[in-house]
């Protein structure tokens, strides 16, 4: 029987570390949030914060012996996974693994294992290094395709190239949104889906595998724009999305919540990229769900029953984005954003916007799928971002920050 308070060590304090935090307090866990910035979102929660780069190996031992979590929980890609990898030997529970996540955080490494390991159908790709070995793989794959970074995040360093005109560009693009010191990139063949979704599927303790109902989403240059639930799939093709996604998840070994891309085209099922974490497309949960993707990952990692998952209405998002960047954050509209039902408003509680930059979300029910789409939108859209005239609450929090490093 596991006793509480347990200790997690968050690394990565964003939007989704967030709502982790909040769940798993709510469990009985004692929360420390790590980043590389104070007053990130779920630093605002959390029991304790530390500031820190953690792709600094001995930064990131420090913290982890300062503090002795039971369990360790990435939310973003951006870490020296060799100390988890060495952590995880000394009896700390790295979620899912260590090794799991030091394959997802690289997209070479995640698509090999897809393509070449497990035999799933995705993409057409190839691997470039400087700017002629990727116009030789674009020249072999065919235009148009797409161009990333190995190690990037939402979209960052991402360009769909259709003429050889753009390749300097996407490469330069490329290495400016890189995580990381890597000079890869990655070309993948484009894909003109009729469907791209996210499959959230949980691996419990006892090694059995449950799935939600799939998720819908749209995405501009590689970052989520909207999201819904249920995708409008056929039952063939659901039951192929979960068998290639329970295949990837059992490989990769570990508990929690892993967030599963697919595209539908024609009678294919093509899988795209994995998160082993909860995914930015399943907040839409919040409000779909008896139990968020948050709450299914926090009792999934915690060993704890998940009884059932029931859905609700049928349920939208669409972010919130910063149009400018602006230094301190206000906001104006919340009226508006929630006067009608069955609506919900997320403010993240970035300090800072940046042209772009997604700041919160709305979040809608419905009686049907395009009601809640657009009650999501309308949502989203009557929130305002503007600058904070009062910088006094700006003060405390750097004042507040300052002492933690201390």
């Amino acid at each position: 029987m596991t006793i509480y308070p347990q200790r997690l060590l968050l690394l990565g304090s964003g939007e989704l570390g967030k709502e982790i935090t909040i769940e798993a307090q709510r469990l009985g866990c004692q929360v420390i949030a790590c980043d590389r910035y104070g007053n990130a979102p779920a630093m605002q929660v959390a029991d304790i914060f530390e500031i820190i780069d953690m792709n600094n190996e001995e930064a990131l031992k420090r913290c982890i012996e300062k503090y002795k979590p039971n369990l360790i929980v990435p939310e973003i890609e951006a870490i020296a996974v060799n100390v988890l990898s060495e952590i995880e030997t000394k009896g700390i529970t790295v979620i899912p693994t260590a090794k799991a996540t030091a394959i997802t955080m690289n997209r070479d490494r995640i698509r090999n294992l897809a393509s070449e390991i497990l035999n799933l159908r995705t993409a057409r790709f190839s691997y470039a290094t400087n700017v002629d070995e990727l116009e030789k793989a674009i020249s072999k794959i065919g235009l148009p395709v797409l161009v990333k970074p190995v190690m990037s995040s939402s979209g960052k360093g991402q360009s769909f190239v259709e003429t050889k005109e753009e390749i300097n560009r996407a490469w330069k693009h490329a290495l400016e949104g890189a995580r990381g010191l890597s000079e890869k990139v990655i070309i993948e063949e484009f894909i003109n889906f009729d469907l791209e979704i996210t499959l959230l599927t949980i691996r419990q303790k006892d090694g059995s595998t449950i799935f939600c109902d799939p998720i819908g989403h749209e995405q501009i240059n590689g970052d989520y724009q909207s999201s819904w639930q249920p995708a409008d799939m056929k039952p063939k093709h659901l039951h192929k999305a979960q068998e290639m996604a329970k295949k990837i998840t059992e490989k990769l070994g570990g508990i929690g919540l892993f967030g599963v891309e697919f595209f539908i085209r024609n009678d294919e099922v093509i899988f795209s990229e994995l998160s082993p974490r909860p995914h930015d497309t399943g907040l839409v949960t919040i409000i779909s769900q008896n139990m968020s993707e948050f709450e299914l990952h926090l009792r999934a990692i915690l060993g704890l029953p998940i009884p059932n998952i029931e859905r609700e209405k049928p349920s939208a998002s669409r972010v919130i984005l910063a149009t400018k960047d602006i230094s301190s954050v206000a906001y104006e509209g919340l009226e508006e954003s929630l006067s009608e039902r069955d609506t919900k408003v997320l403010l993240f509680g970035k300090p800072y916007a940046k042209k772009g930059r997604r700041m919160g979300v709305g979040l809608a029910k419905a009686e049907s799928i395009e009601e809640a789409i657009l009650k999501a939108n309308n949502s989203a859209n009557a929130i305002k971002i503007i600058e904070k005239l009062d910088s006094n609450y700006d003060d405390l929090i750097k004042n507040d920050n300052d002492l933690n490093l201390q």
